[in-house]
């Protein structure tokens, strides 16, 4: 097992490039009370280079999604009783999905019988990429052995709390108290990238891991996570690897929260200055690469 510590870099953007260069991405999720995970997830993608940007939520809060921010498109998802994602929604993204070159899934969803069995339908299509977050994971963690049949490419982002859910429905043994080993041996079970998160986010794939060295305290706070999910998509529109793009992920919305540590001190920084952050991290990182 390799650690690796080079942060992964972008390509130069080509002179002709247009908008699908540079990754058409989609966020799945949202409900009723809820309307402002995959609203997060979606501006941090647009931030962090997507070319295209589209939610699909609840019809109901459609509207909502749709009045926050005119650079995103929307569509909105058949639902349940209670304003969540219904298990009718997968046949509409299976038509549209291949439209996109990455998915995000989970920010804000809930844990509902239609989001389970949306995603399912999705982890099991082998041309589709997926980083799965919030109630993503909390719905794999009830969904027995996802991952024995699971085909699509994924990356997975758990805080502590969701690892422990996911490492008890795959896992028949205790956690290992080292955040690495659980990590890489979560990634080698499921065949893709862990995100750990908290201090010291750990990536792991199966053959290597990093341990992030940026972020603070102050982004302990509602949304954080749904930032990281939106600009680890982003990045994996863009053309890297799954593994390249959450390291890199990782590392920029850590220095993003430096950023407004400085400017704000930990105990004020939210999500929104995240995202308000993240131009200036890009700059400073492509600066520091540069030298």
């Amino acid at each position: 097992m390799k650690q690796i510590s080079r942060i992964p870099i972008l390509a130069p953007r080509p002179r002709d490039g247009h908008k699908g260069t540079f990754g058409k991405v989609l966020i799945v999720g949202g409900s009723v009370g809820f309307s402002g995970a995959p609203i997060l997830a979606a501006k941090a993608a647009l931030r962090s280079g997507s070319g295209l940007v589209r939610i699909a939520v609840p019809k109901s809060i459609q509207p909502t999604a749709a009045s926050l921010d005119p650079c995103y498109t929307t569509l909105g998802l058949p639902e349940d009783s209670l304003g969540r994602i219904d298990a009718s929604a997968a046949a509409l993204l299976s038509r549209i999905k291949d439209e996109h070159d990455v998915i995000c899934f989970g920010p804000g969803a809930g844990t509902g019988a239609g989001t389970r069995e949306v995603l399912l339908h999705l982890l099991a299509d082998s041309d589709t990429r997926l980083v799965i977050d919030a109630d993503g994971l909390n719905v794999l963690a009830s969904a027995g052995d996802w991952s024995a049949k699971t085909k699509a490419s994924m990356i997975l982002t758990p805080h502590p709390g969701e690892f422990a859910r996911l490492w008890k429905g795959l896992f028949r043994e205790p956690i290992p108290s080292e955040r690495v080993e659980q990590a890489v041996r979560m990634a080698r079970r499921i065949g893709g990238t862990v995100v750990l998160k908290g201090a010291g986010t750990v990536v792991a794939g199966s053959e290597q891991f990093y341990v992030n060295t940026t972020g603070n305290p102050g982004m302990a706070t509602a949304g954080s996570g749904d930032v990281l999910s939106g600009i680890i998509t982003a990045l994996a529109g863009q053309g890297l690897a799954d593994f390249e793009a959450a390291v890199l992920g990782v590392y920029i919305h850590g220095l993003a929260g430096d950023l407004a540590a400085q400017d704000k001190g930990e105990i004020s920084i939210t999500a929104m200055d995240l995202i308000d952050y993240l131009p200036t991290a890009f700059q400073h990182f492509l600066q520091r690469q540069a030298r």
